[in-house]
């Protein structure tokens, strides 16, 4: 893939500006089907993905903090400088409203640590605090039901094969930082060329293995989903992939492949209405 913008809901999307991977069925014996987005998964082998602050956010608060008992309740996430600031109340101790200031890196898990530096609780210094009384922030937020998101002493070790929606990503996180409003992360190491390379624009490509969408199935796949718009990233809706193709046209190869050239998400003229972020 190249230049994408993936939407997992309506609110949430990501800014894939390169990947290489491959789709694996999730179920033995299955192939990938477009229509089932919990059918397969994306195994990365490279790849380089932004998200921004605030789709960050819906996802804490949509998919991974959801539930009645969760932790933290009401986030909000901004960037300054290097850093994130983290705004929100702390549920089970009273809905106490907190904001936090934190730093970035990457562990040896290929995860994301979110090193924790200044704690504010009801508007008033606490970090210093805990440290006087020998208490860090994984006594403070229990995250011990929460799947994608663990406390560990000061820090908070993110997930992201766990937090976003399906289709769910597979890899390992090797380099971390924030971007303007972004936080882009960096999985796996540069794979060289690959079988679209000399493909133009901005693309979604997709060769061997099976695959099928709508009533469509091709085997040893050769298919290409092309931006028709180069000008900005290709926004794709998985949920409403169909109408994206519809609005556009396709152009068969020599080989058997299909070329589909596809029209932006955001440039549909019956554009369904975005859906409400994901709970599981």
């Amino acid at each position: 893939m190249r230049n994408v913008l993936y939407h997992y809901t309506g609110s949430v999307a990501v800014h894939i500006v390169r990947l290489q991977g491959r789709l694996l069925p999730t179920r033995p014996g299955a192939i990938v089907v477009f229509d089932d987005k919990n059918s397969f998964a994306l195994a990365l082998a490279s790849a380089e993905i932004a998200i921004s602050c605030t789709s960050l956010a819906q996802v804490l608060n949509g998919n991974v903090f959801s539930s009645a008992d969760g932790p933290l309740k009401d986030l909000t996430i901004t960037s300054r400088n290097n850093e994130l600031i983290i705004k929100g109340r702390l549920h089970q101790k009273g809905d106490v409203p907190f904001e936090s200031t934190g730093t970035l890196s990457v562990n040896e898990d290929g995860q994301i640590r979110l090193h924790v530096e200044h704690v504010k609780a009801a508007y008033l210094p606490l970090k210093g605090l805990m440290d006087l009384l020998g208490i860090d922030l994984a006594r403070l937020i229990n995250t011990r039901q929460v799947h994608g998101i663990v406390a560990e002493k000061d820090d908070l070790i993110i997930d992201p094969e766990q937090i976003l929606p399906a289709p769910h990503v597979q890899g390992k996180v090797t380099a971390v930082r924030v971007q303007g409003n972004d936080i882009v992360q960096v999985f796996g190491n540069s794979q060289g060329s690959n079988f679209a390379a000399r493909q133009r624009g901005n693309y979604m490509a997709f060769r061997h293995g099976d695959m099928r969408f709508g009533k469509l199935t091709m085997h040893d796949a050769d298919l290409i989903m092309i931006d028709m718009d180069a000008r900005n990233p290709f926004d794709f809706f998985l949920d409403h992939y169909q109408d994206q193709l519809v609005a556009g046209y396709t152009k068969s190869t020599p080989e058997y492949g299909l070329r589909v050239y596809t029209r932006d998400y955001n440039q549909l003229r019956n554009r369904p209405a975005a859906s409400q972020p994901e709970k599981q």
